[in-house]
């Protein structure tokens, strides 16, 4: 169904909660299309924790080629007890972000209404910032390793690579975002210690923020922790390198009430919908898919119990339907899952998402 108004989709439902999340995800998304006009054609693949225990396969070239093809990727959560941590994070996860340039990783921060945050007297208008994390580079591209493994002697290494181009390219997007709302953009490192790559960045952000013409502030990574707990009205636009960004956006969910509304979206900006594309005068040129997922994880306890909460999930799709330029659809299916927040407890997942379902196909509010 790909091309003019129809979308394909490549599904990585996972394991755990991420089937039964990304199933009401789809129905917003499918009830999204019907209004507005558009169809979206969903494609299922088998991989996760199922998969890698019954055939040790992860993410086999194969699969990963037709990857390539999907206009966008969904994907609900991976891991499980049984599997040894790190295979699938590395294998699948990582390797998708590398393999398809997924550079960018946007994670809204957002206190909705209905929701309770930990923090003492905010109100939604209080949290509302995007963090902009790099997704490619440095601790996590597994430059490293151990030597005498089990000895006294025994030592590690773990080599962060940051490079110039990586750096900036990340540096634009979020300038980007940030002129797109208040024209103000953070970086946030530890340059004080971390002196190389702080002052790499520190650099490039300034050199970027000029061109784009926004106002420039730093802080540390500790006292960004700190501020997003007393003062988060202080930041509109977050902009970090992968581990800092790793870190501080788990606390930006728990004081947005918690990873149950936690979107995110893993970007190849360049790239918006995935495939061959027409090119006038030249050959068509192939364009990576990003990739869309809650943030949250398996949480394989209370998998098959309709207790999950599909709004991060639901929220991710209305995330892939606006990289698809289908804005006006994203913004029914984030206005849908809002609207069922309040009271959203007292129902099961499948209800739950009926509910936002409703909503976006414009049948009003579910409440």
């Amino acid at each position: 169904m790909s091309g003019p108004r129809g979308y394909r989709v490549a599904v990585l439902a996972g394991d755990g909660i991420g089937p039964e999340v990304v199933a009401e995800a789809r129905k917003a998304a499918e009830a999204a299309g019907a209004r507005f006009g558009f169809g979206l054609d969903w494609v299922d693949y088998d991989l996760g924790a199922d998969r890698y225990l019954r055939t040790g396969e992860v993410l086999p070239d194969g699969v990963l080629a037709e990857l390539r093809e999907a206009d966008a990727i969904l994907l609900g959560a991976v891991g499980r007890p049984d599997v040894p941590p790190g295979v699938l994070e590395r294998g699948l996860l990582l390797r998708l972000r590398f393999e398809l340039d997924l550079y960018v990783n946007l994670r809204p921060v957002k206190l909705y209404p209905g929701v309770s945050s930990p923090l003492a007297d905010v109100k939604p208008d209080d949290i509302d910032l995007l963090v902009v994390r790099e997704n490619t580079e440095g601790v996590y591209v597994g430059a490293g390793g151990t030597v005498h493994r089990g000895g006294p002697a025994e030592a590690a290494t773990e080599t962060s690579i940051e490079t110039r181009a990586g750096v900036e390219r990340c540096l634009r997007f979020a300038a980007a975002k940030a002129r797109e709302r208040a024209g103000r953009l953070t970086l946030v490192h530890k340059a004080n210690v971390l002196v190389h790559a702080g002052d790499l960045w520190q650099r490039a952000a300034r050199a970027v923020a000029d061109e784009a013409g926004v106002a420039l502030d730093y802080t540390h990574a500790d006292a960004a922790c700190l501020y997003l707990v007393s003062d988060p009205q202080r930041f509109d636009v977050i902009v970090t390198d992968n581990l800092f960004g790793d870190i501080l956006t788990d606390l930006g969910a728990a004081i947005a009430g918690g990873l149950g509304t936690a979107a995110s979206a893993n970007l190849n900006p360049e790239g918006g919908p995935g495939g061959l594309k027409e090119r006038s005068g030249s050959p068509p040129v192939h364009r990576s898919p990003s990739l869309f997922e809650p943030v949250h994880g398996s949480a394989p306890d209370i998998a098959g119990t309709g207790r999950a909460n599909p709004v991060a999930a639901v929220l991710s799709a209305s995330l892939l339907l606006d990289h698809l330029g289908e804005r006006e659809a994203a913004a029914a299916v984030e206005a849908g899952a809002v609207a069922a927040l309040p009271g959203a407890a007292g129902y099961s997942t499948q209800a739950l998402g009926d509910r936002i379902a409703t909503a976006v196909a414009g049948g009003g509010s579910p409440n």
